[in-house]
């Protein structure tokens, strides 16, 4: 029989990072978009779990020395994963996690093929399992980030913190003319306290333009009647790459009146003419108002179910996969 000291130090390195996979599973759980998609993360944590328990009992098999520093290393790489991660948007947490994703289906190739050469079909069935459950889940992280690149809202929700980072990302790309004309023009009346060395926003709807989710909750209605004013006014001026603009930020707040909804007569339908609609809908962008509109109005689950379930659709065909 082969040497196996390769194979049990990948077995080892699996074992490390799928005690990290579990607990990101477990960390991303709070960040589902519905609970649909919770109950999966917890299963997919679940399942991380009982790999762990069948890489460490091939460990023991091979004679491996039972190893209980791993796991706490694998807890401790996803909490310091998570932490780091706090200062990035949500996409970039989501490549990271499709990052842990390839290299666990990559050592899992490679340990299928120890395995055949040193004749040990118990560890070629468990690769096999591991290839499987990691090409599910590559497959699954590709689809939410695909969702993210459409512009539509992922299966997961970013943090408070992830908002924040993701706003102020996207606030370079923002017209200059939005920032230094139209807002403090027309929306100074919910002015917020700003940083003077970033000199960046003035308002109340600068800042729901560059920290979009994350003032949601904080900024009251008067914000959104600005918003939409500010929209009108920049209309009137033909500034029209301004006006897109700020209707894209209302969009993302949830702030736009259900008359401005892609499906007509939205709020005068009942929940299952409107889940129909919803389904026939085929712009990512309209989809993301439907959603953001929900979570900030009804709040039907059948509903964002219904989007989130056509935005996948979309996703999918972005990334090939069918």
């Amino acid at each position: 029989m082969a040497d196996t000291t390769t194979l049990i130090a990948q077995l080892r390195a699996l074992l490390l990072l799928t005690q990290t996979e579990e607990q990101v599973a477990r960390t991303r759980v709070g960040q589902a978009r519905t609970e649909a998609v919770r109950r999966e993360l917890a299963q997919n944590a679940d399942n991380a779990a009982a790999r762990t328990e069948a890489i460490a009992a091939q460990l023991r098999s091979l004679g491996g020395v039972p190893d209980v520093v791993t796991p706490a290393l694998g807890r401790l790489g996803a909490v310091l994963k998570a932490t780091v991660e706090q200062a990035s948007p949500l996409d970039e947490a989501l490549l990271s996690d499709l990052s842990l994703e390839h290299q666990l289906l990559d050592r899992a190739t490679y340990l299928k093929v120890l395995a055949q050469t040193a004749e040990l079909p118990r560890v070629v069935r468990l690769a096999e399992r591991l290839v499987t459950a990691h090409t599910a889940t590559v497959e699954w992280l590709t689809v939410v980030i695909a969702e993210t690149a459409l512009g539509g809202p992922a299966a997961l929700r970013a943090t408070p913190m992830q908002r924040v980072a993701g706003g102020a990302t996207k606030l370079a790309a923002f017209p200059a003319r939005y920032v230094a004309d139209s807002v403090n023009r027309v929306v100074e009346t919910t002015s917020q306290a700003t940083d003077a060395a970033q000199e960046k926003v003035n308002a109340a709807a600068a800042k729901a333009t560059s920290f979009a989710g994350a003032v949601r909750e904080s900024l009251a209605s008067g914000r959104n009647a600005s918003l939409k004013e500010a929209e009108v006014q920049a209309e009137r001026e033909d500034a029209t790459e301004t006006a897109e603009a700020i209707h894209e930020v209302r969009s993302e707040l949830g702030a736009l009146d259900a008359a401005e909804l892609p499906v007509k007569d939205y709020d005068t339908l009942s929940v299952t003419k409107t889940v129909e609609a919803v389904k026939g809908l085929t712009d990512a962008a309209d989809l993301e108002a439907v959603i953001r509109y929900e979570e900030t109005h009804k709040d039907r689950t059948s509903v964002v179910n219904a989007a989130q379930t056509t935005l996948a659709a979309l996703a999918k065909e972005a990334v090939g996969i069918s």
